[in-house]
């Protein structure tokens, strides 16, 4: 079995200085950030080259930071 740290979070991506920001949450950081860098999925953060992860807060539940995502978008 591998060693990833997983947790489930509420993260921030970026485009760059002044640029777009996505918002979002996952139960596996690294992986989510790994996907939002290599593109591997289109949408939304490969239209806008949100590549880069400037914020995360850590959650005990994934209810919890579905609703910190949600605050974060209003």
């Amino acid at each position: 079995m591998g060693t990833h740290r997983t947790f489930i979070a509420t993260y921030i991506m970026a485009s760059g200085r002044n640029g777009t920001l996505y918002a979002g949450s996952t139960s596996n950081l690294e992986s989510r950030v790994w996907k939002h860098r290599t593109r591997a999925f289109p949408g939304f953060t490969d239209a806008y080259d949100c590549t880069r992860l400037v914020w995360f807060e850590q959650h005990a539940l994934m209810l919890d930071a579905i609703r910190r995502e949600r605050r974060i978008k209003k």
